[in-house]
């Protein structure tokens, strides 16, 4: 018996379904006498479904789905031996001890065309760019030097508690963020996605105490206007980060600290408006916080005045993208219930139509369970796209001399599981707030748990630096080209270094900007590369050749794109798929006979003309 669920002739429609689209599903079994496909919906009973026999041992049925969401899929063969069944390997083939198949079905919706024809760029503001005079701020921050080390050294509360209070600045503003929107543009930047922005007493903001207020040490209102005025007019959008799972305890809906008034906030008033946002299992210093963390409580985000609060008509979301904001990006979404996002996605919408919603999913997110329930994410009512880790793993595993059929197989996984709109607009990242830098991730020792002070003594130098400026130029041909947009965090560009927080949070070298690095060039050849291929903006991706040594592919749009990447530390040997010997070379060696010869530790990029590329579409089969 065979079927794969890559292989159109055994599925004629490769990945997620809309509702309604007819699929084909086709298994070969010469000697079986009948056939079955047992489908199961996400938490339903079990259908046996009868395969209608074909031509050369084919059993065949079409099956449409009239609802979004998660169907399961196994096989059974009678044959004169017995009865087996069959579920999926890992690379989609059928195997009798395999797990069911999964198929996303979806309702369709589209998607901002012109947020697909640059790149994404991720900006801790306070790190970015200092314009003007510092803002006052609050009496309980300091001011270092740009260019210093972020402060690392935890403050004791008591024996019990060692927590560090993120309470050094360096001045980063949005005045700063709009003067350098010209050095975005050269990136090829089609969408800032800015870390929290309001006011908040660190400097991360994630402890968010007003959301109808800039935080007072990157500007005002007036500043988010006309960044978000000038960024449109060179084609940039502007995402803001929601963080609505928890507040700060310092803020004026909790007000522990009394910083709002002695009587206000959930915390000291029983009676307090936001009494209800939250969650008190013993009134007042017992209640629910994220993660343990006292100083963010958690709200409650089906108490009907919260959610109208963040998603009403004169609520946080449509206040600040009338104000000019063009999306937003959840933090934690898998901790959000998932009728508060449908509400923050209606919200977008309602204000602006080609308004995007982003989630932060560590996981796959077609088939991610949180709180014992299985999400709905990407069923059309809710996110637009995610956040790209699962693809970022599987990169830096593949460019550090890992498999290439185990890099093929995570990006096909996903390719199979996501909807093509939400595909369209994945978050590629190397690196974020979160993580480690990526150079740092490439060629810097394992942390493997060692303490804050070892981190940040860390500096690669030298044979350190070149190797992982080579490995970054492999990442990053991948994160250019696989489907989705590539998200750059601010300063991987220049080479920026750091373990996890808050060492990845370093400032901007501006002065290595100015001096042209060859880096920099680097990220502005893969942004042109961005804006002049419409292949990638939307195209399919064909899986070429994939070893234990390299991966190659296409991406195929009006236009067509090879991409090979070779992290070996031997030569290989990538063949083209016909008749792409004459195209043109972006990157690396030109073709010799029917292949690339890609040295250690390099790409190949080759380009075809749409004109060409039509030509010799019609006649493929």
């Amino acid at each position: 018996m065979y079927f794969s669920s890559r292989d159109p002739n055994c599925k004629s429609i490769f990945g997620a379904l809309e509702t309604g689209q007819p699929c084909i599903f086709t298994v070969f079994a010469p000697e079986a006498q009948q056939a079955f496909l047992l489908l199961e919906p996400d938490g339903g009973q079990t259908r046996w479904m009868q395969l209608r026999p074909g031509a050369d041992g084919r059993f065949f049925i079409t099956q449409t789905f009239d609802r979004p969401g998660l169907f399961f899929y196994r096989f059974v063969i009678d044959t004169p031996g017995g009865r087996q069944t069959f579920g999926r390997r890992p690379d989609g083939a059928a195997d009798p001890a395999g797990t069911p198949w999964q198929q996303t079905v979806y309702m369709p919706w589209q998607q901002p065309q012109a947020l697909q024809q640059g790149i994404l760029y991720q900006i801790f503001p306070d790190r970015f760019y200092k314009a003007g005079a510092l803002c006052s701020g609050f009496d309980d921050r300091f001011y270092a030097n740009w260019g210093e080390a972020p402060s690392f050294v935890p403050v004791e509360q008591h024996p019990a508690d060692r927590r560090m209070i993120n309470n050094d600045y360096f001045g980063g503003n949005l005045r700063g963020i709009t003067e350098k929107l010209p050095y975005l543009q050269s990136l090829g930047v089609s969408a800032i996605y800015l870390n929290p922005i309001f006011e908040a007493h660190s400097n991360h903001r994630y402890n968010t105490a007003d959301y109808h207020h800039i935080d007072p040490t990157l500007g005002d209102e007036q500043d988010f206007q006309r960044l978000c005025r000038r960024a449109h007019q060179l084609g940039i959008r502007i995402i803001l980060d929601g963080v609505f799972s928890h507040t700060g305890s310092d803020s004026v809906y909790f007000n522990k600290e009394g910083r709002y008034g002695a009587h206000t906030g959930a915390y000291r008033d029983p009676v307090s408006r936001y009494r209800s946002w939250f969650h008190f299992n013993r009134y007042p210093d017992d209640y629910s916080a994220w993660w343990g963390f006292e100083t963010l409580p958690e709200t409650n985000e089906l108490d009907e005045d919260f959610c109208r609060f963040i998603t009403g008509e004169n609520g946080v979301i449509r206040r600040w993208m009338r104000l000019g904001a063009d999306g937003w990006r959840l933090d934690v979404a898998d901790e959000l219930p998932d009728g508060f996002i449908e509400k923050i996605r209606q919200a977008i919408k309602a204000e602006k139509p080609a308004g995007v919603l982003y989630g932060e999913v560590w996981e796959d997110a077609s088939n991610k369970i949180s709180y014992d329930a299985r999400r709905r994410f990407l069923y059309g009512a809710e996110l637009d796209s995610v956040m790209n880790y699962p693809w970022r793993e599987a990169i830096l595993a593949f460019v550090r001399g890992g498999s290439g059929i185990l890099f093929m197989d995570a990006v096909l996984n996903l390719l199979e599981n996501y909807p093509k709109p939400a595909v369209d607009l994945l978050m590629n990242l190397l690196g974020t707030h979160d993580t480690e830098r990526v150079l740092t991730a490439l060629a810097g020792e394992p942390e493997n748990g060692r303490g804050r002070d070892w981190q940040a003594a860390q500096r690669l130098t030298g044979s350190q630096l070149q190797q992982g400026f080579t490995l970054l130029k492999l990442a990053t041909v991948l994160q250019y080209t696989l489907p989705g947009i590539p998200c750059v965090y601010y300063g991987d560009e220049l080479l920026a270094q750091g373990y996890r927080d808050p060492f990845n949070r370093q400032c901007m070298d501006w002065e290595q900007a100015e001096q042209g690095c060859p880096s920099l060039e680097w990220y502005r050849f893969l942004g042109r590369l961005r804006r002049q291929v419409q292949a990638l903006q939307g195209g399919r991706l064909i899986p070429a050749q994939y070893d234990g040594q390299c991966a190659s592919y296409l991406r195929v749009g009006d236009d067509e794109l090879f991409v090979a990447v070779n992290p070996s530390d031997s030569e290989a040997r990538v063949f083209l798929p016909p008749d792409w010997q004459d195209d043109r070379v972006l990157l690396g060696p030109a073709p010799r006979d029917d292949a690339l010869l890609l040295p250690p530790k390099s790409a190949g990029i080759l380009y075809r003309e749409p004109a060409r590329a039509q030509r010799l579409q019609n006649k493929r089969p």
